[in-house]
């Protein structure tokens, strides 16, 4: 009796051996280098995931990949599934629904590649994140699959394709972009009188403060906290000021970035904010601007369908919107919005990458914009006639000269170390505890600290 035990135990040992054997080829692409210089294991990876794209396609076998992005409230990311899964039969989308709360996705996302996770092969990245991914070694360099498509990415707004832009390589792409903008009371300030520079904005805000039952002249986010850092980009890069420049070296004590901060600080100090400007948000400011208490706003573009909701605002069919003012190098926005990526650790890549391909190009981003309200990151789609009966407000002059202002925010592996310095300093000099000098000095000192 034990010798027959011994026996089936002997072969069960066996049979699991040989399963473990046929199957560790499968895995090892799971758990590769994630070093972006080990060009060669790349090269292999990616020409063996196009044999296999090919092999699939002879035998008609179908490649299970999973996208994962936050909640969608639209139909935009089911219609895009939808479509790419019909147009490619060998290949099979199915969507990961993330939490909506950024920071939670955000971690999400680190806490599963961290482990070198294949469970999802596309995800969609905040502007602000694909440097992080990219140092960490958890998206995927595609460059190499631009260039073999072939396809041209000065087609795409640049100020988008460059924050997924890091150590010169390109690690994810533009899915939709969002950029601030300044709107104003087409009651109240007439076309020919919308300010084009930042001093001709103050002139006119203090003339107009009052006009027509407003309270404030002008209004912003000024509180300490992101929306800060996106005000304060816009005010430096206006002025051809820079935090960090392209080869990510601390840049933020010169002339410039001391001029752009002075004027955010003179705006923010002015009798014509709000006196509590420093506890203003998005949500403080626009429900400010809808109740029509002042003729102009510094927001985001979700701002113009709000004060155009008749359930929501007192301003209906009274806004206007353009490009924030100008000051000496021009206007500057700072950058907003999504992009896509792949899974370092993915198994199936070339597939990832078809998926990328469709979903960022012109056929995939017109779905996200008729049936997301997406603003497209390639120009030409701003003069498709479908897109633009599905969202009116992107055939304005204003609009699309705004959005070829965006800026993106300083590209950095630990950016919200880099955030932090931005928002503790710059909220100190418009409290006054601290001159503009001051705080780019001390900026200056602490970036350097983190940046090292």
């Amino acid at each position: 009796m034990k010798a027959k035990h011994w026996l089936l135990s002997m072969l069960l040992i066996l049979v699991l051996a040989l399963a473990a054997c046929s199957g560790s080829d499968e895995g090892a692409s799971g758990t590769e280098d994630s070093s972006s210089d080990d060009t060669t294991t790349e090269s292999d990876s990616n020409e063996d995931s196009g044999e296999n794209n090919e092999d699939a396609e002879a035998s008609g076998e179908v490649v299970e990949i999973v996208y994962a992005r936050g909640q969608d409230s639209t139909e935009a990311t089911e219609r895009l599934v939808e479509a790419f899964n019909e147009q490619n039969p060998n290949i099979n989308v199915t969507f990961r629904e993330m939490p909506s709360d950024t920071g939670q996705q955000h971690d999400a996302y680190v806490t599963m590649l961290n482990a070198e996770s294949s469970e999802i092969d596309v995800m969609d990245l905040d502007v602000i994140w694909p440097a992080e991914f990219a140092q960490a070694g958890y998206v995927q360099e595609l460059d190499r699959f631009l260039q073999q498509e072939g396809i041209d990415t000065d087609s795409y707004n640049q100020g988008a394709l460059s924050a997924a832009n890091f150590n010169g390589k390109q690690w994810a792409m533009p899915k939709f972009i969002d950029t601030g903008m300044l709107f104003y009371r087409t009651d109240i300030i007439g076309e020919d009188q919308v300010p084009g520079t930042w001093d001709e904005l103050i002139e006119s805000a203090q003339t107009n403060n009052g006009e027509d039952g407003t309270e404030f002249g002008y209004l912003m986010q000024a509180k300490q906290y992101e929306g800060l850092v996106c005000n304060a980009v816009e005010f430096i890069a206006a002025y051809g000021g820079q935090i960090l420049n392209e080869s990510g070296e601390v840049a933020i004590n010169s002339p410039e970035t001391i001029k752009g901060i002075s004027k955010l600080v003179e705006v923010a100090q002015s009798d014509f904010v709000p006196g509590n400007i420093n506890t203003f948000t998005e949500v403080e400011s626009h429900t400010a601007f809808i109740e029509g208490q002042s003729p102009y706003i510094r927001n985001w573009p979700y701002q113009w369908n709000l004060a155009n909701d008749e359930n929501e605002s007192e301003i209906v069919g009274n806004v206007g919107v353009a490009p924030l003012p100008e000051g000496d190098a021009g206007s500057a926005a700072a950058l907003g919005g999504w992009m896509t990526a792949i899974n370092k650790f993915s198994e199936h890549k070339q597939e990832a990458w078809e998926f990328v391909k469709f979903m960022t190009g012109p056929e995939g981003q017109k779905i996200s914009a008729i049936h997301g309200g997406l603003a497209p990151t390639l120009p030409e789609l701003f003069e498709d006639q479908e897109i633009l009966d599905a969202n009116p407000f992107f055939a304005e002059e204003g609009f699309q000269n705004a959005l070829e202002a965006a800026v993106s925010r300083p590209v950095a592996p630990n950016y919200p170390e880099v955030s932090e310095i931005l928002q503790i300093n710059i909220s100190k000099a418009i409290a006054g505890e601290m001159t503009p000098e001051e705080a780019v000095q001390t900026m200056e000192t602490e970036l350097q600290g983190v940046m090292q």
